[in-house]
């Protein structure tokens, strides 16, 4: 979705405002809409193609409210609108679960992203990033900066999960797939098809990974899985590879967006480059900024387990509620100058982690990995410039990059991190 250094200058009808149209975030942006939704109907009904209806939710207050309270909000029906039906593996995954299997399985499984833990990683993981950019900014070229960071989670978390570094390339690949099946990029053939290839590859990779560890437990997640009591029990062959998959999918599919959103505005707006140069202490905001900038997941679902009130309207049991988080992190009553891109931005309460009971695991190592990538770029890159079109993702979900191409600038003097 296309992300815009203006407020927006006039105000959007209701009745031309669509959420769902994926090709809406694909070829245009949807912050012009969601503020009039803020302004005028913060909580508003909304139909899919099948027939479905959703409420969304705009406000910052409303969007935290909806994700911190797990007991009248439930993940276990499905949490994108992609699956407002309801999603095959609700109960089984950590994304999918309620309490108290939710926690379960996230208490164990926290504890191998931890900050502590992650941060102990950083130099391992600027290894891995350095040989993702060398070769690549150095030569004047323009480079395809989205696809470059398609690698970014993997450096920060594939051996974490238990991935081979020999099949990331690969993985990250079939993740995006199996999350925006009818893009371009990423299709081979029909939604469907692509749907199937992509899940039929990551499974595949899984379960010889899980046949692995039952062999030989390792220091990684997927041992951790294996591992854990679940209720009483250990989790079968199945919910094991369907958590897999899960974590998986949350790290690939969000991180490379934050990175590439990110130097796309340090591109558009190179003031805020220069000024995050020549104070290379501002990367810990520069981070967060970037992670409110980009916001990867527009939408978190929910369905409600009770009767409701939100605001004026009163939901019954059973209504599926949408928490923009993307219209969350623009909110004009808790960001100054929301539409700027402000490295030095403080406080900075986003919402891109999500909030409460199902706020990313991941979130620690991403933002070592975006910290570890700003002080690479730092050092090696004086400007960013466009070098062609900019490709945004078909989906409603992930706020994506398929194509940046830009020409780096390379800098030969030394910049001093903190």
């Amino acid at each position: 979705m296309q992300l815009t250094a203006s407020p927006p200058t006039a105000p959007v009808p209701l009745d031309k405002i669509d959420l769902y149209d994926p090709g809406r975030y694909q070829h245009g942006e949807q912050h012009a809409s969601w503020h009039a939704l803020r302004t005028t109907a913060p909580v508003w009904a909304q139909h899919t193609p099948e027939g479905d209806r959703f409420w969304s939710v705009t406000t910052y207050r409303d969007v935290s409210r909806v994700l911190m309270d797990d007991r009248r909000f439930s993940s276990a029906h499905g949490t994108i609108l992609a699956v407002a039906r309801g999603d095959s593996a609700g109960g089984k995954t950590i994304n999918l679960m309620d309490q108290p299997d939710h926690a379960s399985v996230r208490l164990p499984t926290m504890r191998t992203m931890a900050t502590r833990l992650v941060r102990e990683r950083r130099e391992r993981v600027r290894g891995h990033l350095r040989r993702i950019l060398d070769g690549h900014l150095d030569h004047g070229e323009p480079v395809d900066f989205a696809e470059l960071m398609l690698q970014l989670p993997m450096a920060g978390v594939g051996e974490i999960i238990g991935i081979p570094v020999r099949h990331w390339s690969s993985i990250v690949r079939w993740a995006m797939a199996g999350v925006a099946p009818a893009d371009p990029e990423y299709a081979t053939g029909s939604e469907e098809d692509t749907l199937r290839h992509a899940h039929h590859e990551l499974m595949a990779l899984f379960s010889d990974l899980i046949g692995q560890r039952r062999r030989q437990r390792r220091d990684d997640l997927i041992s951790v899985l294996l591992d854990l009591d679940f209720g009483g029990r250990r989790m079968n062959e199945h919910e094991v590879l369907l958590n897999c998959y899960s974590f998986a999918m949350g790290a690939i599919t969000t991180t490379p967006q934050v990175a590439s959103h990110m130097v796309l505005a340090f591109a558009d707006q190179p003031q805020a480059w220069r000024t995050l140069r020549a104070n290379p202490d501002l990367i810990p905001s520069a981070v967060e900024e970037a992670l409110r900038w980009a916001s990867p997941t527009n939408h978190l679902m929910r369905r409600t387990l009770t009767e409701v009130q939100i605001g004026d309207v009163r939901l019954d049991e059973g209504e599926l509620v949408c928490a923009w988080v993307g219209s969350a992190n623009r909110d004009e009553q808790v960001f100054a100058d929301p539409y700027a891109f402000d490295p030095a931005r403080t406080p900075n309460p986003h919402l891109a982690f999500g909030v409460g009971a199902h706020r990313c695991i991941g979130g620690p190592a991403a933002q070592v990995a975006l910290a570890v990538l700003l002080e690479e770029l730092i050092a090696r890159c004086d400007r960013f410039e466009l070098a062609g079109e900019v490709t945004h993702l078909y989906s409603n979900f992930i706020n994506g990059i398929t194509h940046l191409p830009v020409r780096v600038r390379t800098s030969d003097r030394e910049v001093a991190l903190p």
